[in-house]
C-alpha cells in the first residue's frame, strides 16, 4: 500500500466523517443515489432532497415504476436536471436489463444512463469492495496539491494524467474505505479555499503546502464572461390556479413545470391573446429575477396577468396546463420560477 493511501485511511477512521445518512450502508442504490446527487452539489443542500427522495422511491423498482414528473417534482431545486432524468432512466435499465439488481463491477455500471467512470468506481468500491479509482472534483484537488499538477483538471491531458495517479495509489485492501477518505479530505480538509493544512495526514509530503501555492493549484478554469440571455414570460393566474407549461424533456429545465414564454419581439398581451385568446389584456411587469447557469446567465422577466376565473379559451400547444395553487408544492417547477410563485401573495408554496 502507498504510504499516501495508508495515511489517508488511517485519518478517516479517526477523523473522517460517518454520520451521513448514506453511510454505513451497502445497498447500490443508496450510494448510487447519494452519488448522483452530490455531483456538483454540497452535502448540506442534499441531505434534505436525499431523505424526501428515499421516503418517496425506496427502492430502485420503485423508482424505475415512477412517473416522470413526479421524479422532477421531487428533484425541483436541487438543479443539473438532466441527473434526474437519467437517474430515472438508469432506474428502469436496472430493472429491465439486470433484473432489479445493480452491476457488481465499475465497468458495467458505467454502461448505465448518468454514471461516469468515477460514480461508477464508487459505487463498485463501497457496496461490492472493487478496487477502483475514483476522481471526482475533491479528488482532483488534494491530487494536484499534494502532486504539484498544473493545468486545469478537465483538460484532457491533464484528466489523464491524474487518472493514472489516482490508479497508481490504489492500496490492496480497505478499498472501501480510502475513495471516503479521499472525498473526506478535500471536502473538510483540502478545501478549495482556506485549507486546514495543519490538520492534513499527508501535509508533510505536499508539494503545494512545500511551496506555498494552495490557493494556485488546481489550476483555476481562464476566467470569461458569462453570455447573457434573456427569457420574458407569462404569468398568467385566478384566485385558484396558475397556467404552467411543460418544458421539453431536453434542454434547459427538461421536464419541469414552467412559465409560458413570450416570444422575442412579441408583448405580454400579444401572448396573453396567442395563449388565452384574450384581446387587450392588461400584464404588468414584475421585477426580473436572474440565474447563472454553469453556461451563460439568465434574466427572467415576468409579466403578470391576473384574471378573476379560469377563460374559456387556452391554445392547442404543447404541455400548457392550469395547476391548482393548492398543488403546486408537490409540483417540479425551476428555482427561479419557485421563488417567484413563491413571492406573490396569496401564493406560498413552502
Amino acid at each position: 500500500m502507498s504510504d499516501f493511501a495508508y495515511r489517508l485511511i488511517a485519518w478517516q477512521r479517526r477523523h473522517g466523517r460517518h454520520d451521513l445518512p448514506w453511510q454505513g450502508s451497502h445497498d447500490p442504490y443508496r450510494v448510487w443515489l447519494s452519488e448522483i446527487m452530490l455531483q456538483q452539489t454540497q452535502v448540506d443542500t442534499v441531505i434534505p432532497y436525499y431523505l424526501r427522495f428515499l421516503d418517496r422511491f425506496p427502492d430502485v423498482t420503485s423508482l424505475a415504476g415512477a412517473q416522470s414528473e413526479a421524479v422532477m417534482a421531487l428533484w425541483s431545486g436541487l438543479g443539473y436536471y438532466a441527473r434526474a432524468r437519467n437517474l430515472h432512466r438508469a432506474a428502469q435499465a436496472v430493472v429491465q436489463l439486470h433484473g432489479g439488481e445493480f452491476p457488481r463491477n465499475a465497468a458495467v455500471l458505467a454502461e448505465l444512463p448518468g454514471i461516469g467512470r468515477s460514480t461508477a468506481a464508487a459505487i463498485a468500491a463501497f457496496c461490492f469492495g472493487e478496487r477502483a479509482a475514483i476522481l471526482d472534483g475533491n479528488v482532483k484537488r488534494v491530487l494536484c496539491r499534494h502532486f504539484g499538477i498544473e493545468g486545469h483538471p478537465d483538460q484532457p491531458a491533464i484528466n489523464r494524467q491524474l487518472w493514472a495517479l489516482a490508479e497508481s495509489l490504489l492500496p490492496a485492501h480497505d478499498c472501501d474505505v480510502y475513495p471516503q477518505a479521499q472525498m473526506d479530505l478535500g471536502a473538510t480538509v483540502c478545501t478549495r479555499t482556506r485549507p486546514a493544512c495543519l490538520h492534513c495526514p499527508v501535509a508533510e509530503t505536499c508539494l503545494a503546502r512545500r511551496e506555498g501555492r494552495q490557493a494556485e493549484l488546481p489550476t483555476p478554469r481562464a476566467r470569461r464572461s458569462l453570455p447573457q440571455r434573456e427569457w420574458q414570460v407569462l404569468l398568467v393566474r385566478t384566485p385558484q390556479a396558475v397556467l404552467l407549461a411543460q418544458r421539453p424533456p431536453i434542454g434547459i429545465w427538461g421536464g419541469l413545470l414552467s412559465l409560458p414564454e413570450i416570444a422575442p419581439g412579441e408583448s405580454a398581451s400579444a401572448a396573453a391573446l396567442r395563449y388565452l385568446g384574450l384581446a387587450g389584456a392588461q400584464c404588468n411587469e414584475l421585477p426580473p429575477l436572474r440565474h447563472t447557469f454553469t453556461h451563460f446567465q439568465l434574466n427572467l422577466r415576468p409579466w403578470l396577468l391576473e384574471l378573476a376565473a379560469l377563460p374559456k379559451q387556452l391554445a392547442d400547444a404543447a404541455g400548457l396546463r392550469w395547476v391548482a395553487l393548492d398543488t403546486l408544492a408537490d409540483c417540479g417547477l425551476p428555482a427561479p420560477v419557485r421563488v417567484l410563485l413563491d413571492g406573490l401573495a396569496p401564493f406560498r408554496l413552502r
